[in-house]
């Protein structure tokens, strides 16, 4: 049977109140593609070609953010030659440019001009067709069954029609080539429309009914291990014979060489590691695939191009929320965040009827939409809500239509649920936004909502000279004094150096990474997407990339509140019967290995006694608590 919704939230509180969806995983999800046969030189090269001429406003953007990118470049610079070496006069065309002339000539001269840029033209195009049709192919294995289908059929369909011209030497019909090209940008446009059509219906649909997603998720994961684990009853022996090498202790190794710039060392490391490694194996030959990449990448020194690359990629909006869903039914770990800051905002508004909330990253908006929910059946009537929303340039490929389209879905959320609503979005630095920006009303209660967002922030590491912005916008939070300010943070070093850094990011995705296999069948395909692209771009770019690439860095519950408290905030403190609630509630519903303590006022989260996540909620120190 499944749970009720009071049973969702912690005994012992003043109302129990029914549960909500919660805050999306922050790293960027994987592109979907497909693959193709082998084709001649010139036919891959036009269909390449066509490819290019079908994307609409990808291009465009992905030109705009990265105009010098060394990849752009290098695809680009073959076809300038061949039009710099081809080009006439259209306005007669019996007479030929004099440059282009002189370039004619030259090429007479010498047979290596025009053939030799040619071909040296094509073999860059096709290289970096086959590079392109690597990516399709990696990327296919993620997409369901019918999908699949029809990309391949639309792209066969594509290759199969340009195998008619006889190339680039021989002289080909446009204009039929153009229709073909129409035709086929007409079809992908159509199922682009069908996906995003879908991805919306999603969408709205964890927004209006996210605990019963939930709920569904949960029971739909419990069925699936139970019949996994009746598959593999009898396999643990074969499965022990294969655990010869030691992985872990490869990628230590492995780390240190490169740390220490031995290539040789390092190199013959990585070849053992991949050659273990495995997307679909055990967690430890998972997290090998993972982190080998980033190992590489940091011995070669292309940690900053790769990461840049995989920002680039297209993604797949019904990828990263079939991945969400599992994350949310696998694990406890963003539902209890969720109770923990829907409660504390509830206790507050206890007598208010406005309610600000400030929220620095505030992704798509579920945890907001379930704040909502739970709002719009409050006794006495519902509060008018206004959310304000940070949203850093840094973190997002387009900030600005990301949090439109957040505001728009929330304003349906709320006017389904017959709750008054304002949203407003500040696309800026978050060391830039101050309380002059909220346009804050006096009789509203104020909220500042942190959730694992803050590790973004540059800190000391970075900024030497004067205030680093991690510290700049927790004063600016202090300026704002808001009735409750609620943290919730990942508890994980950045370290003092390459290794350090390695060894915690090491101990943190091998948590999570396990707790997975405990709660999740190994031949589920979200799984896949959620920890070899989530979960493994995040540390791939923890592991090849510094400095102002490095987008992460965490730090432990102890440094943030040492922190917090040289900025003018002071911490709340944490109801002792509420961690107890909170820890039989996740006990019932979930694996028995997570674990729920308190330290210090602290709420902590972790698996198999390792803190992996810590809240708290903070006051201005001059402020009275309430």
């Amino acid at each position: 049977m499944a749970t009720t919704p009071d049973e969702f939230f912690v005994e012992g509180l003043t109302d129990p109140l029914p549960q909500s969806p919660s805050v999306f995983l922050d790293l960027p999800p994987m592109s979907d593609g497909d693959d193709q046969g082998l084709l001649s030189h010139d036919d891959m090269l036009l269909s390449y070609i066509s490819r290019v001429l079908m994307e609409e406003d990808t291009d465009d953007k992905l030109s705009c953010q990265y105009p010098d990118h060394l990849a752009l470049l290098q695809v680009q610079q073959p076809f300038a030659q061949i039009l710099s070496t081809s080009s006439f006069d259209t306005d007669n065309h019996n007479t030929i440019n004099r440059s282009n002339m002189e370039g004619v000539h030259d090429l007479l001269q010498n047979n290596s001009g025009y053939e030799s840029t040619l071909n040296s033209a094509s073999r860059k195009g096709i290289n970096a067709v086959g590079a392109f049709l690597k990516g399709m192919e990696e990327a296919n294995m993620f997409l369901s069954e019918d999908n699949r289908f029809r990309r391949d059929k639309l792209v066969n369909h594509m290759f199969i029609g340009s195998s008619n011209h006889s190339g680039v030497k021989k002289r080909c019909n446009r204009d039929e080539h153009l229709e073909e090209v129409r035709r086929t940008r007409k079809a992908l446009v159509m199922m682009r429309d069908i996906e995003e059509t879908g991805a919306s219906e999603t969408f709205d649909e964890m927004m209006l009914r996210g605990y019963e997603t939930c709920i569904m998720g949960m029971e739909n994961l419990g069925i699936a291990m139970t019949y996994d684990a009746g598959k593999n009853n009898g396999k643990s022996i074969s499965k022990a014979a294969t655990d010869v090498v030691d992985l872990r202790t490869l990628l230590n190794l492995c780390a240190q060489a490169v740390g220490a710039n031995n290539h040789a060392s390092a190199s013959e490391l990585l070849k053992q590691i991949k050659k273990h490694a495995s997307a679909t194996g055990d967690p430890t030959q998972r997290l090998a695939q993972c982190f080998a990449k980033g190992l590489e990448a940091r011995l070669v020194g292309t940690g900053s191009q790769l990461w840049q690359l995989i920002m680039a990629k297209r993604s797949s909006t019904i990828e990263f929320l079939h991945a969400y869903n599992l994350y949310m039914a696998a694990s406890c770990f963003i539902k209890v965040a969720m109770i923990y800051s829907i409660t504390t905002i509830v206790h507050a508004m206890v007598g208010k009827s406005k309610l600000h909330i400030v929220d620095y990253g505030p992704y798509y908006g579920f945890h907001l939409a379930g704040l909502l929910r739970l709002l719009a059946s409050r006794e006495g009537g519902p509060p008018t809500v206004k959310v304000t929303a940070i949203v850093s340039p840094r973190l997002r490929f387009c900030p600005a239509e990301q949090a439109e389209d957040i505001g728009r879905r929330l304003s349906k959320c709320a006017y389904e649920f017959g709750l008054p609503f304002k949203f407003h979005a500040i696309t800026a630095k978050w060391e830039e936004v101050c309380i002059e920006d909220l346009n804050k009303d006096a009789n509203e209660l104020l909220v500042v909502n942190d959730l694992f967002t803050f590790s973004t922030l540059m800190d000391e590491s970075v900024f030497f000279d004067h205030p680093n912005p991690r510290d700049t916008v927790l004063s600016n939070i202090r300026k704002m004094r808001p009735d409750v300010f609620i943290q919730s943070i990942v508890n994980c070093s950045s370290g003092t150096s390459f290794l350090s850094r390695f060894r915690e990011v090491h101990f943190y995705y091998t948590s999570l990474f396990d707790m997975l296999d405990a709660t999740t069948p190994r031949d589920s395909k979200p799984r896949l997407v959620l920890e070899q692209g989530l979960l493994g771009h995040a540390a791939l770019n923890a592991i090849a990339c510094e400095g102002v690439d490095l987008v992460e860095r965490p730090e432990k519950y102890r440094q943030w509140q040492a922190r917090n408290q040289r900025a003018g905030l002071k911490q709340l403190p944490l109801k002792p019967n509420f961690v107890k609630s909170l820890a039989e509630l996740v006990k019932k519903q979930h694996h028995k290995e997570f674990l729920i303590s308190k330290d210090d006022q602290w709420l902590l989260q972790g698996w198999k006694g390792r803190i992996l996540f810590a809240h708290s909620t903070w006051v201005a120190e001059d402020a009275s608590s309430k």
